[in-house]
């Protein structure tokens, strides 16, 4: 079965959202993001915040658009931003991302994971998963997870022994995220596979989940 997403300038189609994994050989150390997508999670329901965090501005910019500022500086392409069915999408990007609406933010970030990951081109041959509301990534955490590919299948941020982004999974097990449940993500599934997974220890990035958080942050800037 095919989906059609609207996404006003552009249409997606999407086929089904159970994903097959594909189990064959890694590629060899690429040391670029060539080939590597990225996949933002921004059509969260913002309850801590107490307001729509999408329109929630640092430096007169929208957290989302921090986080598009990184990915595009890292030279994913493309970029999939999962956004709520309400927003529309900022214009200030000199790159037009793919804007893939999410009409139940309440079924959780599990909802945003298939979404974007089901509009990815067959082109992608990884996709890197970005928050966002971490305006603050720093750049050099997404390459330190780009060096790392050709090892395993998935790397992923370890900060303090807990899963964070940014995660990288190679086209070859983009299956996982058909498994994801809820508002978990791939923590469980990734805590289950260790096999899987090369962790890469970056600094800690905070979520910006309430006003005060928000606050601390442009008085950091």
């Amino acid at each position: 079965m095919t989906m059609q997403l609207d996404l006003g300038d552009r249409v997606v189609d999407v086929g089904g959202r159970h994903f097959a994994p594909v189990y064959g050989p890694m590629s060899s150390l690429p040391s670029q993001a060539t080939g590597v997508a990225a996949v933002i999670l921004a059509a969260g329901e913002s309850r801590r915040f107490g307001s729509p965090k999408q329109l929630a501005q640092l430096k007169g910019r929208t957290l989302l658009e921090h986080v598009l500022e990184r990915a595009i500086g890292a030279g994913l392409d493309p970029i999939v931003a999962v956004v709520p069915a309400w927003l529309a999408p900022p214009t200030t990007s000199d790159k037009s991302p793919l804007w893939v609406r999410n009409s139940h933010p309440e079924l959780g970030m599990s909802e945003s994971l298939q979404l974007g990951f089901a509009a990815l081109p067959a082109s992608a041959e990884a996709a890197v998963i970005l928050l966002g509301d971490q305006p603050t990534l720093p750049a050099s955490s997404i390459a330190a997870i780009l060096a790392r590919r050709g090892e395993r299948p998935v790397i992923a941020g370890r900060n303090r022994g807990h899963t964070t982004p940014p995660v990288l999974i190679e086209r070859s097990h983009f299956g996982m995220v058909g498994e994801a449940i809820g508002d978990r993500g791939l923590r469980d599934l990734l805590k289950a596979q260790p096999d899987w997974v090369t962790a890469v220890e970056l600094p800690s990035t905070d979520d910006v989940d309430t006003p005060e958080q928000l606050r601390a942050l442009d008085r950091e800037q």
